[in-house]
């Protein structure tokens, strides 16, 4: 039962942004709420390598009644958020409407297909859990397919992989595949030599990670295709099918599988939000102290938020969300203690992509590392964030198997049904 005595500060969604919040309320003398349509916290910068077998899906998954159990006058609740009501301070679920007097809207994001519906139809995206599965079975059973394909087109067409999209998903998701073929794939099946597969990465821009500086670019796209992957720059997709995929010079290239890594937007809920300000993407215009215009108890976090700083919105980057997470909450307290706080400062603290084992690129501080040393910082940051003990050991027992042995123990084909393959 709710304590009508305590105010309520009700978090939708239990991302980056939401779970820091959570983290700085637990133990106050609030009534905290969690509220997600999943019952556990996504460590989403690893996603990829769910699916490319080289973790399981719980050891990037934290579950949430895990956390609420041990915080003070917190509580949990699993559904879906279908809206707002601005006026009445009710956010509305399919479990019910829920009363709030505080609200942090921390909902993240989606992939954004730029309306490009066959794009959406045909591609893969890495946004959840099962998403993630889904792209890793569809791969091994690619190969499962092209081992027993007589007509060479065909197989071809199997074995060719397209990823859109060169900022860090597209890098690491494009490495860790092809370290998957090379290593692994191409042995299980001796019928299907490396080379005879094909990965493609595409970026619209002239330039991969373009949040990096200029050499460290250089260094990934250069490492990248002394891998074997086919990068092409200044290149734009315009449509796809079950079986290719349409570029914008007219080009198109035979595959059947497409991993969609262009662009994300803000989450389905913020257009559902009636009366507000957006910016690009659908993200809610805030304040400088991340609330929505007229309304000083609601605060928006995370990729939902449209935060502009010299005229420019911050990225949708799980850095940026921590932090904005951390101050709302912190803005909730100072409120309630007859306090204030100075506008929301975001702190660059670099930006990092690994691009296969012992190579990763890394920028902080004024510092650019790359190779081996980056790599490594790229492991124990990664470890550093994730939540539980159990989920950092599991994880650094795989990546140092995987090190060591050049393997990977989760390729394994967990459901019959597939994304249809007309072959």
């Amino acid at each position: 039962m709710s304590d009508k005595t305590k105010k309520r500060v009700v978090i939708a969604g239990m991302g980056f942004g939401g779970l820091r919040a959570a983290n700085v309320l637990a133990g106050s003398n609030l009534e905290l709420l969690m509220v997600d349509r999943n019952n556990y916290h996504l460590f989403q910068p690893l996603l990829y390598q769910v699916a490319t077998a080289g973790l399981e899906e719980e050891a990037i998954a934290y579950p949430l009644r895990g956390l609420t159990r041990n915080w003070k006058n917190a509580s949990f609740l699993l559904a879906e958020i279908s809206g707002i009501d601005l006026s009445g301070k009710i956010l509305q679920t399919d479990a019910g409407n829920i009363s709030y007097d505080y609200l942090i809207i921390a909902a993240g994001s989606r992939t954004n297909f730029f309306g490009m519906e066959s794009v959406e139809a045909n591609a893969f995206d890495l946004k959840r859990l099962d998403q993630a599965e889904d792209l890793r079975n569809h791969i091994l059973m690619m190969f499962e397919r092209a081992s027993r394909e007589t007509n060479r087109l065909l197989r071809k067409a199997l074995l060719t992989f397209v990823i859109v999209g060169g900022g860090p998903t597209g890098v690491e998701f494009a490495g860790a595949l092809r370290e998957l073929i090379v290593y692994v794939l191409s042995k299980d099946h001796p019928g299907i030599s490396a080379d005879e597969t094909r990965i493609i990465l595409i970026e619209a821009g002239d330039s991969l990670l373009n949040a990096m500086p200029v050499e460290l670019r250089e260094y990934a796209c250069g490492k990248l295709r002394s891998m074997g992957v086919d990068v092409m720059l200044d290149s734009q997709v315009v449509g796809a099918t079950v079986e290719s995929v349409e570029l914008k010079d007219g080009k198109n290239i035979s595959t059947y599988t497409l991993l969609w890594a262009a662009g994300v937007a803000a989450a389905k809920i913020a257009g559902n939000i009636h009366d507000v300000v957006r910016g690009a993407g659908g993200r809610l215009l805030v304040q400088p102290d991340l609330t929505i215009n007229g309304h000083p108890e609601i605060f928006v976090v995370g990729d939902m938020a449209c935060c502009l700083v010299d005229g420019m919105p911050l990225p949708m980057m799980a850095p940026v969300a921590t932090q904005q997470g951390g101050y709302a909450a912190r803005a909730i307290l100072a409120r309630e203690s007859g306090m204030g706080l100075p506008p929301f400062h975001y702190v660059d603290k670099g930006v990092m992509a690994t691009i296969g084992r012992s190579s990763a690129v890394a920028a902080a501080a004024g510092f650019r590392i790359r190779g081996y040393f980056a790599w490594l910082a790229w492991l124990l940051l990664h470890l550093y964030y994730l939540i539980g003990f159990r989920n950092r050991l599991v994880v650094m027992m795989n990546w140092t198997y995987s090190y060591w042995f050049q393997e990977r123990q989760v390729r394994l084909i967990t459901a019959k049904k597939r994304r249809a393959v007309s072959i």
